[in-house]
């Protein structure tokens, strides 16, 4: 006879509910103990290495009028200390805070007395007490903009006009698209699924572009990798717990149109951390090529978040609404970018984006096979299929205008 007995098709536990809570937490309480012990006692094997490794990361330099500051962090596995700095093969005094010893995973902020020429480049080198060497080359010298009112008041001025105008453009096409029949308006949708997947393919790259300048030790490329997983697993999980209230109302759904503004000001905030950065470092022409570049490209985002609203009779505050979540986000890129960038914490939002704009393909997708069954409508018909490759024609033609 089976020693756990059977009630109503379930497993009866032999096991009290006193005993039972402790065999869920006694395993989990030996790990900790395991590896406490392990931290503690060692692993017996004490070799050392015959060189010290150690690896320090440069995220910030600026350049003022009292000389060079850098912001560094210790990325290795132990604790590090800058002994001598040199600058143009000469030793220069520096100090730093919060000390000149730092901590694994901690930042410190080095300052160099040193009189740099505007226009020239310069080479610094950094020597630990161990003799690792740390280079940082400034090609083109020039004074760091310094943080103001009237430079935010600028940025966020670039970022209307790149963002929010251009999107809001697009959107005027509204009552043009409304006149299409039902096959027309999936070959709309298919159009703007175009759009998208350009978006996340363009989306993906630049994130892996920050990965590969941030800090290793933050593992950047898995950032993105994952940062887009979860938020299309996320996204997904939301929009199925909202569907058992509500029941979907196909391409006469506002709440599309939302998600596709969402998703696409993710990416409009890359575009804003894009120009942003080229302004930073002093390619005002690279900046302002930037901006004509994607003010172009982003019209063709406001035809794409129109088209789920052909069927609904939106009122102007929705449009207002959608401009303003569409093209916001590029603002405060372009602030990021310009006054903040940390581009570990870019790889991140440039994977949370590309994973939104994707679960807005899969929503537009699932919406253009469900009519299409409805109707009877071949769901990848040539109609559609011309409409993804325009989609993807117009974002790679404005694209090179960048």
């Amino acid at each position: 006879m089976s020693q756990v007995q059977m009630k109503n098709g379930t497993p009866l536990n032999p096991v009290g509910k006193g005993n039972g809570l402790l065999w869920g937490v006694l395993p989990v309480a030996l790990l900790i103990a395991l590896v406490i012990a392990i931290m503690t006692l060692g692993t017996g094997i004490n070799e050392e290495p015959p060189v010290p490794i150690e690896k320090m990361d440069i995220e910030k330099t600026v350049l003022t009028d009292n000389g060079i500051t850098l912001t560094v962090l210790n990325s290795g596995p132990e604790e590090l200390t800058i002994a001598q700095v040199m600058i143009d093969d000469a030793y220069w005094n520096f100090t730093m805070e919060p000390s000149a010893t730092i901590p694994r995973m901690s930042r410190a902020v080095m300052s160099i007395p040193y009189p740099w020429v505007e226009g020239d480049a310069h080479e610094i080198r950094m020597i630990s007490s161990n003799s690792a060497i740390f280079d940082k080359s400034i090609d083109v010298a020039f004074k760091t903009p310094e943080l103001s009112g009237e430079r935010i008041g600028k940025y966020a001025l670039i970022g209307l006009y790149v963002g929010v105008i251009p999107v809001a453009l697009g959107l005027m096409w509204f009552p043009f698209i409304r006149r299409f029949s039902a096959r027309g308006l999936h070959a709309v949708l298919a159009f703007t699924a175009g759009l998208l997947i350009f978006l996340v393919v363009d989306t993906i790259e630049e994130g892996l572009e920050f990965a590969s300048e941030a800090p290793s030790v933050f593992h950047g490329t898995g950032l993105v990798w994952f940062g887009a997983l979860l938020s299309f697993m996320f996204l997904v999980a939301l929009d199925q717990a909202g569907s058992r209230k509500v029941k979907q109302s196909g391409p006469g759904d506002p709440s599309l149109a939302y998600k596709l503004a969402a998703g696409i000001g993710l990416h409009n905030f890359g575009e804003g951390l894009a120009i942003g950065t080229a302004f930073a470092v002093g390619e005002a022409a690279l900046g302002t090529f930037l901006i004509i570049g994607f003010t172009l490209h982003n019209m063709t985002e406001g035809i794409g978040i129109a088209a789920p609203l052909t069927r609904s009779k939106p009122t102007w505050k929705t449009f207002v609404w959608l401009a303003l979540i569409g093209g916001g986000p590029a603002i405060l890129g372009v602030w990021s970018g310009g006054l903040i960038l940390d581009k570990t914490l870019a790889a991140l939002f440039f994977g949370i984006g590309a994973g939104a704009i994707a679960q807005v393909i899969y929503v537009i997708a699932r919406m253009i096979l469900k009519e299409s069954s409805v109707q009877s409508y071949p769901l990848l018909s040539w109609r559609n299929f011309a409409g993804v490759v325009l989609g993807l024609g117009v974002m790679y033609a404005t694209s090179l205008l960048v």
